[in-house]
């Protein structure tokens, strides 16, 4: 039994019911190469991939594709939006309170009991944002010398 390939970006935007543009590969595939990236950072290297793109064109790829779940929009309290490939699952962040530095941290052990409210007031619960904030460990080791 033979594994079926991964689709191709444009299959997938194609399957999301996007039109398939190169800035539109690009902008995906930049965000899914990336670490949590801004939208400067995502502008920056689309152009470095594909020529012009304006920033708001950007900001309307990106809306477009995290609507259509292929991107994931996260906001730290006091932070420009990021966005990250890694869709689908209930993964949370690591938010360092000094750099900003943004890192995945799987839900926590069990059946994503963050999902399981303790009073769901009748909500049918199918996302937890939880955000840890402290010091990674850059920041750390530059406060200790």
């Amino acid at each position: 039994m033979t594994a079926s390939p991964s689709p191709t970006t444009a299959e997938e935007l194609r399957g999301a019911g996007l039109r398939v543009t190169a800035a539109r590969v690009a902008l995906l595939e930049t965000v899914r190469d990336g670490d949590h990236l801004g939208v400067e950072a995502i502008a920056a290297e689309v152009r470095d991939r594909v020529g012009h793109i304006s920033l708001q064109a950007v900001y309307e790829a990106l809306h477009a594709l995290t609507a259509a779940g292929l991107v994931r929009r996260i906001e730290p309290a006091g932070h420009p939006a990021r966005f990250e490939g890694r869709v689908g699952d209930n993964h949370h962040h690591l938010v360092c309170r000094s750099c900003g530095v943004v890192a995945d941290v799987d839900c926590a052990v069990g059946d994503a009991p963050c999902l399981t409210a303790f009073d769901d007031r009748g909500f049918a619960v199918d996302e937890a944002e939880i955000v840890y904030w402290g010091t990674c460990p850059a920041c750390s080791t530059g406060r200790s010398s």
